[in-house]
């Protein structure tokens, strides 16, 4: 018996250690795990997640376990009950898919906001499609995007007043904001924007605080970051994790030293409020066997894909397996 129980001590002391480890506080959680949300791969059955987004989370300190699509909200609620935090990749899903990545979000939405409503800490960050999707699922999936000329497009950010008394840039220093606001280091991709206009029409302008506005090639003004009011759900437009993990020629993204430094500032904002959230495995075995390192990441950039590497998932890969 002594045995058996051996693997689960030794997993209690090391959530023990993370959070206490050389006197640091033991509200942290230093070993934060975080759900990156699968996306459907057009005219196939599978799904996949670009390996920049796990990149960026685990170059801030955290880890990461793939969400499947597709599934029923029973699945969302115990994958939720044990990860720190989800972040919704960009792409290119549609909205309308009944069982895809829209769905998922609906899904991790509303058993996230219920989490916090409870006082369990549980953060989401959206980037580019997943910044529309935070505000689609916001607005109870009423579509409010709008077309937007902004692809291979770095901009600097135009800052709303009292963005610093946002959570998102409560922190930040002056060195990062001075860059965010003076230089072109934000990469954007996106076809779709999301409008302050966009907002009011869908009944949702008072749930969010916008902290920073762009211009797209147009002219068009479209929402470029922003923070949910009441819960720790953030929404960036543009790309920070291609930045620093995505190479392909042509799509002007910026990989200078300013950009990677902004880059950084990001990852480390989120990965910092999961570290707020205290859910756990069961034990190291179940844990294990979900994270990201049971799968291999594939060189997609040879067929010509927009990401240097991506995780492509069969249907038979995303049966849970504890």
């Amino acid at each position: 018996m002594l045995i058996l129980l051996v693997p689960f001590i030794n997993f209690a002391l090391t959530i023990l250690q993370s959070t206490t480890v050389l006197g640091e506080s033991s509200t942290v959680n230093n070993r934060p795990i975080i759900g990156i949300l699968a996306q459907e791969k057009f005219s196939s059955n599978k799904s996949y997640i670009a390996a920049s987004y796990v990149k960026f989370i685990e170059g801030a300190g955290a880890r990461v376990v793939p969400l499947w699509i597709g599934r029923d909200e029973c699945y969302y609620e115990d994958i939720l009950s044990k990860i720190n935090g989800v972040l919704w990749p960009g792409g290119s899903a549609s909205f309308t898919s009944n069982k895809g990545y829209a769905d998922a979000g609906y899904k991790i939405y509303k058993i996230a906001k219920r989490m916090n409503n409870n006082g369990d800490y549980f953060p989401i960050l959206g980037i580019c499609l997943g910044f529309e999707l935070l505000t689609y699922v916001v607005a109870e999936r009423v579509h409010h995007r709008t077309n937007c000329s902004a692809q291979s497009l770095p901009l600097e950010l135009e800052f709303t007043p009292g963005y610093r008394r946002s959570r998102m840039f409560s922190n930040i220093s002056d060195n990062v904001e001075d860059i965010l606001r003076t230089k072109k280091v934000t990469s954007n991709q996106h076809q779709y924007c999301v409008t302050k206009r966009g907002l009011q029409c869908a009944g949702v302008s008072n749930k969010f605080r916008i902290l920073s506005l762009n211009h797209d090639l147009d002219g068009v003004e479209f929402i470029s970051s922003l923070e949910h009011i009441t819960y720790p759900f953030y929404g960036l437009q543009f790309h920070p994790e291609k930045n620093l993990y995505e190479w392909i020629i042509g799509k002007k993204i910026p990989h200078g030293k300013n950009a990677i430094e902004i880059s950084q500032y990001f990852a480390n904002f989120f990965v910092n409020e999961a570290r707020k959230n205290h859910h756990i495995f069961q034990n190291s075995k179940e844990e294990a066997r979900t994270l990201i390192y049971n799968y291999s990441p594939t060189y997609t950039a040879l067929g010509n894909s927009i990401f240097m590497q991506s995780y492509i998932f069969d249907s038979a890969d995303t049966v849970m397996i504890y």
